[in-house]
């Protein structure tokens, strides 16, 4: 049977373990039968035949039994990078745990104390075109214990966000120690001896001076600080010191490089000795979305405790995916390696602060291209053939395969909605509806298609589950997202079913589950399955593997977030809308970084791959845990596809390479899953769209993926290829929008779903009004309806397709349904994206971001400016007059792509790329010009044919934002311009 769980595996223990009841400090509910919950309920014990989670490889039921008083009371964490040390499943005796990757270290206890590791080099196996994986595994470089120390076991004395305390009891003695993502330091306690570093064998000892000793090991150095008025001795492979009988010491590990010098290295330790004992002590996360910039702002905060004199702040390494939206900070130069990529350093902060844009989301892609003529009537037949039978029939009763046709149906009733198929879409609310009804009601003696609550592990499991979802507590975000999923949009047509009165209480009861919102919960843990400091879910509950732990389907937990997103839309939950918006803005992020590496910096050289189907904790492979398909091990981080599945989209190119190496590595082009892949590949840039629409004309007859319809794949490759490729450059003050770029012209969408038209102002000027419960779109396309109100429609819509957009909404400036000729090779930037032949009526200023990084040579936020229909042969060299300021900041270059498109066709095979421009920190316009010269350039002019010119600017460095000044008039002066090699007619 094929599987889609990164959490199971084929050889993985069947748990059967009846519950004992466990204690817990919230009030545990009735255990008799079914808890009302609204119109819904669920129930209090696991139906006849149920399995239940356990600890310690089967053993016991109570999640509790390593964890010790000290500990947070409530519900365990689980799927967690930590959570071996709780679940127990390393098989030997249930005593210790599974590595423990927090990055840049990894870590594993044993009775002697805490295991350290700092790999640097990959192990790599496969090809780059078979299955393969990297690691950076784990091997012991020293071990942090007492003297005489022999504990039976570990426990759990307390964990935070991010970071979890260890604790060790034995032979009257005791370790204590914190470790977490994001920390060079191990912070420990100890009792009863002395402190012990082990070794296996002699380090390197580079320093030894009163209360400092560094070492190196494999070529990593370390230093060990212990308190005021202690010393440190060494012998043969161990370090002790009495630590002044004070009790406590850390142990710091040093970026090294190959280039790290021993003042270097001198000069690192004693920065980072400042912060050697204000140990960590708690780590966590907040958040909120300012809808205006569409941005979503994160800050990651450490608690310290001093443990001799005072102050605060710490030393924090970032991942990629951090650093790389840094809202202020300057990280130091050494990086660390880690399985992630390059992690980079910040000295002495409490907290950093994370400003990631959100791109957007759609209930679904807008019938542009589908609700008029030949299509539409395809589309139609298509639909008919979906929705005249059970949309339900044939899926399994578990939660994942249930979850699986909920999601069809929804697809489904999106579309038919948006044709005014009503009919069409009520029959597929309808078995939405009937469904998750009965899922939310439970019944004395109900053991199918119910949802059990267990007090103990703090967590809720629908019977029947699947690929360990109740033994494992595997891939709730996986199924449940579907759930949510299907219930936002029944939301939108049907509000008094989703009120908290009648079935919205279970929905959130779900969401709680597998990520709850409310860091006080009394019965789940915060954020569980998502891990906050990564930046992306993790799929096994018990993470019990030498990797660590793993997931392979981040599409899926994408869909879970953009689930929360329409949730707490469709239901004016604000707070579910933003804990959705959070880990959708942070995991997209963290999806290009680690499952795609779009930018070709954080896999090993050696692995050869643009993608992996899992990552693990300590690295990736491309593999699936079901498949060695190609289709498969790709395909799996593509679906579903819905309209939040549109971040895929946010760089093009990057899909181009995805799906070349598909092709590559199956051998020529995709023979299952086509639906799914073509898809994504409608997302790519240079003509895809169109590619995939090809392909699957003529392929009629392709096999289904399971939880799609041939409805859905049309509607959507038909409709993207029109549309063209996501631009992530524009943004909107609504969280549901789109904006997508074809031939140089612009689509604007965006969804309203209250019952009050609202007008929607996107970041480029361009504003869009949106009906009550409407998709509107600018651009030469038809206008979409979607998105119901509190008053579902029971006839036609009142405001039906057209083949035109509505006179109530048309765009603010009119961008050609052609490309006329051009006739001048002087061309002004203007607002809203474009490059003109006329000037402006009035000057303004377009923003660029801050780079908050070295962005040089590679565009970061660009602002675009297009214009298509230039003819004629080349003609002398680029030029261009910008007028950029970067207002009283310092440091700040701002820097230029101008690239051209021969024909028109999406591809610009000509691309030169200047140096950046030194902006003064004098308030007015400075003039950047050519004359920075041309930092690189490739392929070669040829004559256009109607071909396409296209100017992108962006901060190269910098903490600051700048502006660019554009639509000035002659009189007004100062014109940014661009005078394309054009002799132009």
């Amino acid at each position: 049977m094929r599987t889609f769980s990164s959490g199971w595996r084929a050889s993985a223990v069947v748990l059967a373990v009846a519950l004992v009841a466990t204690v817990l400090s919230f009030t545990v509910i009735d255990r008799a039968g079914a808890a009302p919950l609204g119109a819904g309920s669920y129930a209090t014990s696991r139906p006849a035949g149920g399995a239940a989670p356990a600890a310690c490889a089967g053993v016991s039921a109570n999640p509790r039994l390593y964890v010790t008083g000290n500990a947070p009371a409530g519900a365990v964490p689980t799927n967690d990078w930590w959570s071996s040390l709780l679940y127990k499943r390393d098989n030997v005796g249930c005593q210790y745990s599974a590595p423990l990757h927090a990055h840049p270290m990894s870590f594993q206890p044993a009775a002697d104390g805490l295991g350290v590791s700092y790999t640097t080099t990959a192990t790599v196996s496969g090809t780059p075109t078979t299955v393969g994986e990297y690691h950076y595994p784990y091997s012991r470089e020293f071990t942090l214990g007492v003297a005489g120390l022999s504990s039976p076991d570990v426990k759990v004395d307390g964990w935070t966000d991010w970071t979890v305390s260890p604790y060790w009891s034995g032979n009257g003695r005791t370790l204590r120690t914190t470790i977490g993502h994001g920390l060079p330091f191990v912070y420990a306690q100890v009792t009863g001896g002395n402190a012990v570093l082990s070794f296996p064998s002699a380090p390197a000892v580079w320093v030894n001076s009163g209360t400092r000793v560094g070492f190196t090991m494999r070529g990593h150095d370390y230093v060990a600080f212990a308190p005021t008025g202690a010393t440190w001795t060494v012998s043969g492979t161990t370090i002790t010191s009495t630590l002044a009988g004070r009790g406590y010491l850390s142990v710091a590990l040093l970026p090294t490089t190959s280039s790290t010098s021993a003042a270097d290295r001198t000069a690192l330790a004693d920065s980072y000795a400042t912060y050697a004992h204000r140990h960590v002590t708690g780590t966590a996360v907040s958040w909120s979305f300012n809808q205006a910039t569409s941005t979503v702002i994160a800050t990651y905060a450490f608690a310290t405790t001093a443990r001799e004199g005072s102050g605060s702040g710490t030393v924090v390494s970032l991942y990629p995916h951090q650093w790389k939206n840094l809202a202020a900070g300057s990280p130091i130069t050494p990086t660390y390696v880690s399985a992630r990529g390059p992690m980079r350093t910040l000295v002495g902060v409490s907290s950093f602060t994370t400003a990631t844009k959100f791109t957007g989301v759609l209930p679904e892609v807008p019938a542009v291209a589908t609700s008029a003529g030949a299509d539409l009537t395809t589309l139609g037949g298509l639909l008919d053939q979906a929705a005249n039978s059970d949309p339900l029939a044939g899926f399994g009763n578990d939660t994942y395969w249930t979850g699986k046709g909920l999601g069809r149906a929804a697809r489904l009733a999106e579309i038919a909605d948006q044709l005014g198929r009503t009919a069409q879409r009520d029959r597929m609310l309808a078995a939405i509806r009937t469904r998750l009804t009965d899922w939310f009601t439970a019944s004395a003696g109900k053991t199918q298609r119910v949802f059990a609550y267990d007090a103990a592990w703090g967590t809720l499991v629908g019977f029947p589950a699947s690929y360990g979802s109740d033994t494992e507590l595997n891939d709730h975000h996986f199924h449940y997202g579907y759930f949510i999923a299907a219930a936002a949009t029944l939301a939108r047509f049907d509000p008094g079913w989703a009120a908290q009165s009648q079935y919205g209480a279970m929905v959130n009861l779900l969401i709680r589950d597998a990520n709850s919102w409310q860091r006080n919960d009394p019965m789940f843990p915060f954020l569980r399955d998502f891990d906050i400091y990564a930046g992306h879910d993790w799929a096994s509950g018990h993470a019990a593997f030498g990797a660590g732990n793993n997931q392979e389907s981040s599409s899926e937990g994408m869909n879970f977030a953009n689930a929360l997103i329409q949730w707490g839309i469709a239901t004016g939950n604000t707070a579910v809308r933003d804990a959705g918006l959070f880990i959708y803005t942070t995991q997209a992020q963290a999806i290009q970084e680690y499952w795609f590496d779009a930018t070709d910096t954080n896999f090993p050289t050696a692995f050869g791959h643009s993608t992996v189907g899992m990552v693990w904790g300590d690295g990736g492979a491309y593999a699936t845990w079901f498949s060695g398909e190609p289709e498969m091990i790709q395909g799996i981080n593509l679906l579903p596809i819905t309209g939040g599945s549109l971040y895929m989209g946010q760089r093009p190119s990057y899909v181009n390479t995805n799906w070349d190496e598909l092709v590559r590595n199956n051998g020529g082009q995709p023979t299952v899953w086509q639906d799914i892949l073509w898809s994504f590949r409608a997302l790519g840039s240079g003509g895809a769209g169109d590619a995939a629409l090809a392909a699957l004309r003529a392929n009629p007859s392709y096999p289904v993926e399971e939880g799609e319809s041939r409805a859905h794949t049309f509607h959507w490759v038909r409709n993207v290829a029109a549309l063209g490729t996501v631009d992530a450059t524009v943004t909107a003050d609504t969280p549901l929008y789109a904006v997508f770029t074809k031939n140089g012209v612009r689509t604007y969408v965006a969804t309203n779903v209250s019952a009050n038209p609202v007008t929607v102002r996107f970041s480029d000027g361009r504003t869009l009004s949106v009906p009550a419960g409407r998709t509107a779109t600018t651009g030469a396309f038809t206008w979409s309806g979607g998105g119901g109100v509190a008053n579902p429609p029971t006839g036609e819509p009142s405001n039906p397709p057209t083949s035109n957009p509505p006179t109530s909404n048309p765009p603010t400036s009119n961008p050609p349904t052609s490309n006329p000729p051009v006739g001048s090779n002087l061309l002004f930037a203007r607002s809203g994206g474009l490059l003109s032949t006329s000037a402006g009526s009035g000057a303004t200023t377009v923003t660029l971001a801050a780079a908050n990084g070295n962005w040089d040579g590679n565009p970061h936020n660009p602002a675009t400016f297009t214009l298509c229909g230039l003819r004629g042969p080349v003609s002398g060299a680029t030029a261009f007059a910008l007028q950029v300021d970067a207002g009283g900041a310092v440091a700040q270059g701002v820097q230029a792509r101008v690239s051209y498109d021969p024909s028109g066709s999406g591809t610009y095979s000509r691309v030169e790329t200047y140096n950046y421009f030194a902006t003064d920190p004098v308030v007015g316009t400075e003039n950047y010009t050519q004359a920075a010269g041309l930092r690189s350039s490739s392929g070669t002019l040829a004559a256009m044919n109607g071909g396409c010119a296209r100017l992108e600017l962006w901060n190269a460095i910098g903490n600051a934002s700048t502006t660019v000044r554009v639509d000035a008039t002659t009189a007004e002066g100062r014109q940014s311009t661009v005078t394309v090699p054009f002799t132009v007619s």
